[in-house]
């Protein structure tokens, strides 16, 4: 019976060695390629986001105040006159800064100094350029801001992710048919980034040292429009995609 026993254990373990390299081929680490996708959209913009500063100062602290209040009405009043939303207008941060001459024996006082910004969506670009010649007529004596942008973000930076992934699926491809190899499913995907990033700290009123934008670059390439000397150009919409596909 001991004998019978011993075989009995001895085939079952000659079996377990014999599976083993099956077993331990079909958990090792599967054989991978992985690349990164990217691609660009171009719009053309449909809105602009202006930022404005009106700065004026005087020695005494109401003439400042009062002289500042008038120019941003007179501003806000052309904004209405070209019919833009009151919703689309904002007036974003104010301060007063008393200000000195430093000198060796003393301070000489200069003045306060008051500042106002202005945030303009406006709609309808073609208006641009009338807007903004208006405003800086009317006190505006700062522009922190130019952005152009598309209320169709969503949309275009659907389409830049597709194509970023149809990116790197051809580059896969290429790159293992060069090797002799062919490209199977995907294994793991990741996104990068989306857009662009751009800072508003060069304004009075930014408490952070970067915004996030709408994810835009803007690109002056496309020519004039109408005999206006701003050229609209395009935007692009950028997106990146990681991608692991299995080799073959």
């Amino acid at each position: 019976m001991g004998k019978i026993l011993k075989f009995c254990f001895f085939v079952i373990g000659f079996c377990l060695m014999a599976l083993l390299p099956a077993y331990a081929g079909n958990n090792s680490d599967l054989s991978l390629i992985t690349v990164t996708g990217d691609a660009q959209v171009r719009v053309v913009p449909d809105e602009v986001a202006l930022t404005l500063g009106i700065e004026t100062w005087n020695q005494d602290l109401s003439v400042a105040k009062s002289e500042n209040d008038q120019k941003v009405q007179k501003i806000i009043a052309i904004v209405k006159k070209l019919k833009i939303d009151e919703k689309n207008i904002q007036t974003d941060y104010i301060s007063i800064d008393p200000r000195y001459k430093e000198q060796w024996e003393h301070r000489e006082f200069v003045g306060f100094f008051v500042r106002n910004t202005i945030a303009i969506t406006l709609k309808d670009i073609s208006k641009f350029e009338e807007l903004l010649t208006s405003v800086l007529g009317a006190g505006a004596n700062y522009v922190h801001g130019i952005e152009f942008r598309t209320t169709q973000l969503r949309k275009y930076r659907d389409q830049a992710r597709a194509l970023a992934i149809k990116a790197a699926q051809e580059k896969a491809t290429a790159l293992a048919k060069e090797l002799g190899l062919t490209v199977g499913r995907a294994h793991t995907i990741q996104e990068g980034r989306l857009g662009w990033w751009s800072g508003y700290n060069s304004w009075w009123g930014s408490r952070l040292p970067l915004q996030i934008s709408q994810n835009v670059v803007q690109n002056s390439n496309s020519p004039s429009q109408g005999g206006s000397s701003v050229v609209l150009g395009q935007i692009e919409i950028n997106a990146e995609v990681t991608v692991s596909f299995e080799l073959q």
